[in-house]
């Protein structure tokens, strides 16, 4: 408390956790006034954000007036007479507070991470998440985990130790298969966990969305129209878009890593233009970019064909894109197919039964099924021309459900497991390294069932104990807790975060 009355020129402690108005003087000039109205309240350890004594300075924001109580705040540190010890009074390294909080146990490793996500959030759902993964009840469920495990091997050592000298209640087999439903129950929860954790991956990276389809199709106009200005050129030329051009966008809340990609062709007449390498470079890089996309969206165009009676609308599938379309990965990537450039159909032209007709041949030709249903849109014209469901809002409120789906939880609905959507990579790749011990301990354990004593020829029991101490450590390095944590490999880049 010695800055405190040294610079508010007062003998008695001010009263904790209550705002209080006083006026800072120098400490050595005591007739100078750095401000005459600061606003000051006082935490007393243990219950401050740091575990430690907390005295905030709450003073005008004139940079004149902060920079003159800062550099009284070192001398009034010191005793009379004597001059500024640096060790005493210095500025906080990058996140030395929130190291504080962690040493002082008023907040977990896991706890660490979600308040660096929190602070970086630029979007809703990447607030939410980060909210979510600061819940004490994760770090409380990882460690129960842990505890359980514990627990498990020391039922298995006891067999190692004095399964030949001591009488159990139970038999070793039955000791070991009650361990092993445990462990079978664990790691189902654990890769809950760790599918959770990846669709949260979604939300605090961005969700992935690649626009891949014919030149021309109008896929520059869409991202246009979808970032709400002119992020990519737009020309009727074919092949204007060359390299990838990446745009992110909030869409309901969920952030957005949107790349418009080169048009896919390939030559097949004489009459086509010739493809440049250039082009073809760009078209490599369109289907490297859309296979490693989260989300596909495949855009269509209605072109108007020559007919006798004028001229018909068609919308087709551009053979190079249905190519592509059917390398994804369905298990990692999902495709939605939009259907753009309906000004061109006219009044009395069935939009739907051309709807339905595209509907059959991406049937037909095998293509990755779509969770939503086939989308229209123009770029051009206002959407109040068009139905409510063939306009760029209902575009976007699908694209937001789709959202919402592929990072809900997978456990059930469940709101308890909400925070493991907070959860980290390196909270995640440490959940795998988890599971994976719990695996090697099942593999050992059901290829030998009747192995329960340690000697030369039965060793299962020892190495299923060291597959349980495995998956422990790994749950403690989460949440910093424990012997095995280790924690200070990772906490310098934890908290410069």
């Amino acid at each position: 408390m010695l800055v405190y009355k040294n610079l508010c020129l007062r003998e008695t402690a001010p009263k904790p956790r209550h705002a209080i108005v006083r006026t800072l003087y120098h400490p050595r000039e005591t007739a100078e006034v750095l401000d005459s109205g600061a606003l000051l309240l006082f935490f007393p350890a243990p219950r401050t954000v740091t575990g430690e004594d907390v005295l905030e300075l709450h003073v005008h924001g004139g940079p004149a007036v902060v920079k003159s109580v800062l550099s009284a705040i070192p001398i009034a540190a010191a005793e009379r007479d004597s001059k500024p010890d640096p060790s005493i009074i210095r500025y906080a390294e990058p996140g030395e507070f929130t190291r504080r909080a962690f040493y002082n146990n008023r907040l977990d490793l896991t706890q660490v991470e979600a308040l660096g996500d929190m602070l970086s959030a630029e979007t809703e759902q990447q607030r939410r998440i980060a909210v979510k993964g600061s819940s004490t009840g994760v770090a409380q469920r990882y460690e129960s985990w842990r505890q359980q495990l514990l627990y498990a091997r020391g039922e298995l050592e006891a067999l190692i130790d004095f399964s030949e000298d001591q009488h159990f209640d139970e038999s070793p087999l039955i000791l070991v298969q009650s361990v092993t439903k445990q462990v079978r129950s664990l790691d189902s929860q654990v890769r809950a966990a760790i599918e959770n954790a990846s669709r949260g991956e979604l939300l605090r990276k961005g969700i992935d969305v690649a626009l891949l389809g014919a030149p021309n199709a109008g896929k520059s106009s869409l991202l246009n129209r979808i970032a709400d200005r002119e992020a990519a050129i737009v020309s009727k030329e074919e092949g204007t878009t060359r390299d990838v051009i990446e745009v992110g966008v909030d869409i309901g809340g969920f952030y957005c890593k949107f790349g418009d990609l080169a048009g896919l062709r390939k030559k097949i007449s004489a009459s086509e233009a010739e493809i440049g390498s250039i082009e073809q470079e760009g078209i490599k890089r369109a289907k490297e970019r859309a296979l490693a996309a989260d989300v596909i969206i495949a855009v269509m165009s209605v072109e108007r064909a020559p007919s006798l009676d004028g001229s018909v609308p068609r919308i087709e599938i551009n053979d190079e894109v249905a190519t592509t379309l059917k390398t994804c990965d369905l298990k990692k990537q999902t495709v939605v197919y939009v259907i753009n450039k309906i000004d061109l159909i006219g009044p009395n032209e069935d939009l739907t039964y051309m709807q339905g007709r595209l509907q059959r041949d991406i049937s037909d030709k095998k293509l990755p099924p779509s969770p939503l249903r086939l989308l229209a849109l123009s770029c051009t014209s206002d959407d109040h021309e068009r139905c409510e469901t063939n306009s760029l809002q209902h575009f976007v409120e699908s694209l937001t459900i789709l959202f919402q789906d592929m990072t809900a939880t997978s456990n059930m609905g469940m709101a308890a497991w909400e925070g493991s959507l907070g959860a980290t990579e390196r909270q995640r790749l440490l959940l795998e390294q988890c599971s994976d011990s719990l695996r090697n301990f099942l593999d050992q354990v059901v290829s030998h069932p009747t192995n329960m004593k340690h000697n030369d020829e039965d060793v299962d029991v020892v190495l299923a104990a060291e597959s349980l101490r495995s998956a422990a450590d790994c749950l403690a390095k989460i949440t910093g807790k424990g012997e095995a944590a280790n924690v200070e490999e990772v906490l310098g880049v934890v908290f410069e975060k």
